[in-house]
C-alpha cells in the first residue's frame, strides 16, 4: 500500500501518539486508593465512650466511702490503679481515632457543586494559575531577549507583545491573590476540619478534669498487687474507726443494727458499681469489632500489594511503595485503637474480679453480723420473758400468801420497781458496747439527775419512809404543820390530804392539800399521826371550883360523872391501848380511866380533868363532859352560898 505525503504524516503521528501513551502509562505511578472511611469510630461514638468512661471512673468515690476495713482498702487501691489505666487508655483511643478523623477530613474529595469551592479544587486552581504566571514570565523574558537583537522594523511588534504579556501577567497575579484568599477562608471554615478540631478540643477539655487521663505514665494495674510502699497519690484514705471494724461479738445491739444496715447498703453500692462496669465493658466490646475488621482489611490489602509487587517494573514499584506507606500509617493508627481496646477489656475483667472479691467479703461480714444479731435478739427476748414470768410469779405469791393489805401493797410496789430496774438493766447491757463506757455514762447521768432532781429524789425516798412500820395509810388522820386532814392518796412523790377544820367538831373544809413526801426530812415541818389501829386521843379541861366548897367531894363527883360518860366507849379504848403497847413493844399502861387533879392558882382552886375520847365522837363527848362539869360547879356554888 502506498500513501501520499499527508497520509504518511498522519500515520506517523498516530504511531507517535500511541507510543507516548504507552510510555506515559508506564511512567505514571500507581496512586494509593484510600478507603472510603479511615477512622473505625465516629465522633459520636468517641464522645459516648469518653462520657461513659468518665462517669464510671467517678464510681471510685462511692467505693472510697464504703472502704472502711483494711481488706476493703487493698481492693480499693487495686481498683483505683486499674481505673486510672482504663481512663488513660480510653483517651489514648480517642486521640488516635481523632487523628484518623483529621486525615479523613483532609483527604475527603468534594462532590457536586461544592467540588469547585473545596480546598483541594482551590489549591489546584491556585497551582495552575501560578504555573501560568511562570509561563508568561518566561515568555516575557524571551521577548525581551529578542527585542535586544531585533531589527528596528520588528521592535514595534515585540514591544506590543511585551505590553500584552505584562497585562496578562497582572491579571494572573490578581487571580492568584483571589484564589489565595478564598483558599485560606475555605480552609479555615471547612465543616469537617472544624468538627475534628472541636472534637480534639473537647477531648482535651474532658482530659483536663481527670488527672489520670493527663498523666504521661501510669502504674500497670495488671500488677495491682503492687508493692505497698508505692507513692501514688491515689491511695485510698485511712480506714475509719467505726463500728464495722469491730468484731460483731463485741458490738451492742444498736451497733449491730447499724452495722447490718451499713453492710447491706455497701452490698447495694458494690452491685451498682459492678453493673456500671459491666455496661462499660459491653460498650468497649461492641466497638472493638470495627478496628479489628479494619486491621484485617488492611492486612488483605497489603497481601494484594505484595502480590502485585512481584510482577511490577521499576516505575510501578514506586507507586506500590506509596501505597505501602499509606497502609503502614493506617495500620499503625488503627492498631493504636485496637490494642488499647484489648487492654481495656482485660483491665475491666480484673476490675470486676476485684469487685466480686469485695462483694464476697462483705457478704460474709453481713451474714456474721446477722447471726450475732439474731442471737442477741433471742437472748434479749428470753431475758425479758424470764423477768416478766418472775414478776408474775411474785405477784401471784404475794396475792396468795400475804393477807395484810398494807404489806401486800408494799410488796407489789417493790415488785414493780424491781421489774422495771431489771428491764432497764437488760436493755442497757444489750444495747451498749463496753461496760466501762456505760459505767462512766451512768455515773455522769446519775450525778446530773441527783443535782437536777434533788427534791424529787428526796420525795421518792420519803415515800418509802412514810409506808414503813408506822407509816401512813389511806384514811389516816394526820397533822402537817398547821394543816390537819385525812389521807386520801399516797403517791411516790406526794400525798393528798382532805383538809379538816381546825376547831371541833372537825369536818371537811372542801379543800385537798398536796404535800411533798420530803416533809419527813424537814425538822420544822412536823408530821403527826395516830399509831396504826389507834383511834382515840386524850382531852383536858380546866374548871375553877367555887370558893368555900368541899373540894375533895367535888373532885370525886366530877371523876364519877366523867367516868360514867367514858365507860360507854371503854372497851374499844382499852383494846386500842393494848394495841399501842403491842406495837411499840413498850411497857405502856393500858389504864384509860379518866383523871381529875386539883391545883391552886391565883383565881382559886382549879380542877384539871383529863379523859380519853374516840376521834370520831370527840365533839359529842366534849359537850357531855362540859355539861356535867357545869352542872356540878353550879350546884356546888349554890350549896356554898347557902
Amino acid at each position: 500500500m502506498r500513501y501520499g505525503l499527508p497520509a504518511a504524516l498522519l500515520v506517523l503521528l498516530g504511531s507517535l501518539l500511541r507510543a507516548s501513551a504507552v510510555i506515559a502509562a508506564e511512567a505514571q505511578p500507581v496512586t494509593p486508593q484510600p478507603p472510603a472511611r479511615l477512622s473505625p469510630l465516629t465522633a459520636a461514638q468517641l464522645m459516648q465512650i469518653l462520657d461513659e468512661t468518665v462517669d464510671w471512673y467517678r464510681t471510685l468515690g462511692i467505693q472510697q466511702q464504703n472502704a472502711t476495713q483494711p481488706s476493703d482498702l487493698l481492693l480499693l487501691y487495686a481498683n483505683r490503679q486499674t481505673a486510672d489505666e482504663v481512663v488513660r487508655l480510653a483517651f489514648q483511643i480517642a486521640r488516635a481515632n481523632a487523628e484518623l478523623l483529621s486525615s479523613e477530613a483532609s483527604s475527603a474529595p468534594a462532590t457536586g457543586a461544592a467540588a469547585d469551592r473545596s480546598p483541594q479544587a482551590l489549591q489546584q486552581k491556585e497551582q495552575s494559575t501560578a504555573q501560568r504566571g511562570d509561563d508568561i514570565q518566561k515568555e516575557m523574558d524571551s521577548v525581551r531577549r529578542a527585542l535586544a537583537t531585533a531589527p528596528a522594523r520588528a521592535r514595534s511588534d515585540l514591544n506590543a507583545k511585551l505590553l500584552e504579556l505584562q497585562g496578562e501577567l497582572a491579571m494572573v497575579k490578581a487571580q492568584k491573590n483571589l484564589l489565595d484568599t478564598m483558599s485560606q477562608f475555605v480552609y479555615e471554615n471547612d465543616a469537617q476540619r472544624a468538627n475534628v478540631s472541636a472534637l480534639k478540643a473537647r477531648i482535651d477539655a474532658i482530659a483536663a478534669t481527670i488527672p489520670a487521663a493527663s498523666a504521661t505514665t501510669a502504674a500497670t494495674p495488671l500488677a495491682a498487687a503492687a508493692p505497698g510502699g508505692s507513692s501514688t497519690t491515689a491511695a485510698a484514705p485511712a480506714a475509719t474507726t467505726s463500728g464495722n471494724a469491730a468484731a460483731p461479738r463485741t458490738l451492742g445491739l444498736w451497733e449491730l443494727f447499724a452495722a447490718s444496715l451499713n453492710l447491706s447498703q455497701k452490698l447495694t453500692n458494690i452491685e451498682a458499681v459492678d453493673q456500671r462496669t459491666q455496661a462499660l465493658q459491653e460498650t468497649f466490646r461492641k466497638i472493638r469489632t470495627a478496628p479489628n475488621e479494619e486491621l484485617q482489611r488492611l492486612s488483605v490489602r497489603s497481601d494484594q500489594l505484595a502480590t502485585a509487587a512481584d510482577s511490577a517494573n521499576g516505575t510501578a514499584l514506586k507507586g506500590l511503595r506509596d501505597q505501602f506507606d499509606t497502609l503502614a500509617w493506617l495500620f499503625t493508627q488503627t492498631s493504636a485503637i485496637a490494642i488499647p481496646l484489648s487492654k481495656v477489656s482485660v483491665l475491666l475483667s480484673q476490675y470486676r474480679d476485684n469487685l466480686d472479691k469485695w462483694r464476697t467479703s462483705v457478704k460474709r461480714q453481713y451474714h456474721e453480723v446477722l447471726a450475732v444479731l439474731r442471737r442477741r435478739l433471742a437472748i434479749l427476748l428470753g431475758a425479758l420473758a424470764a423477768v416478766m414470768v418472775g414478776s408474775e410469779l411474785w405477784r401471784r405469791a404475794v396475792l396468795k400468801y400475804v393477807r395484810e393489805p398494807r404489806h401486800r401493797n408494799q410488796l407489789l410496789l417493790i415488785r414493780r420497781i424491781v421489774t422495771w430496774m431489771l428491764v432497764l438493766l437488760i436493755l442497757s447491757l444489750t444495747f451498749i458496747t463496753h461496760l466501762s463506757s456505760f459505767a462512766t455514762f451512768a455515773g455522769l447521768l446519775t450525778a446530773g439527775l441527783a443535782v437536777a432532781m434533788q427534791s424529787v429524789l428526796v420525795s421518792l425516798v420519803g415515800y418509802f419512809i412514810l409506808i414503813g412500820k408506822y407509816g401512813l395509810r389511806v384514811g389516816d388522820r394526820v397533822q402537817v404543820g398547821n394543816v390537819t386532814g385525812e389521807v386520801i392518796d399516797l403517791g411516790l412523790i406526794r400525798m393528798h390530804l382532805l383538809e379538816l377544820t381546825s376547831q371541833e367538831p372537825r369536818g371537811p373544809t372542801g379543800r385537798v392539800v398536796a404535800i411533798a413526801n420530803s416533809i419527813v426530812f424537814q425538822s420544822s415541818g412536823g408530821l403527826f399521826r395516830q399509831i396504826p389501829g389507834v383511834n382515840f386521843t386524850w382531852h383536858e379541861l380546866t374548871v375553877t371550883l367555887p370558893a368555900g366548897s368541899d373540894y375533895v367531894a367535888l373532885k370525886n363527883r366530877l371523876l364519877a360523872r366523867v367516868t360514867a360518860i367514858v365507860d360507854e366507849f371503854r372497851g374499844e379504848i382499852v383494846r386500842q391501848a393494848q394495841t399501842i403497847r403491842d406495837t411499840t413493844s413498850l411497857p405502856a399502861s393500858t389504864d384509860v380511866t379518866p383523871q381529875v387533879q386539883l391545883q391552886f392558882s391565883p383565881a382559886g382552886v382549879e380542877a384539871k380533868v383529863r379523859y380519853p375520847v374516840p376521834l370520831n365522837r370527840t365533839a359529842e363527848v366534849d359537850e357531855r363532859v362540859s355539861q356535867e362539869l357545869h352542872q356540878l360547879t353550879q350546884r356546888s356554888a349554890s350549896a356554898a352560898a347557902t
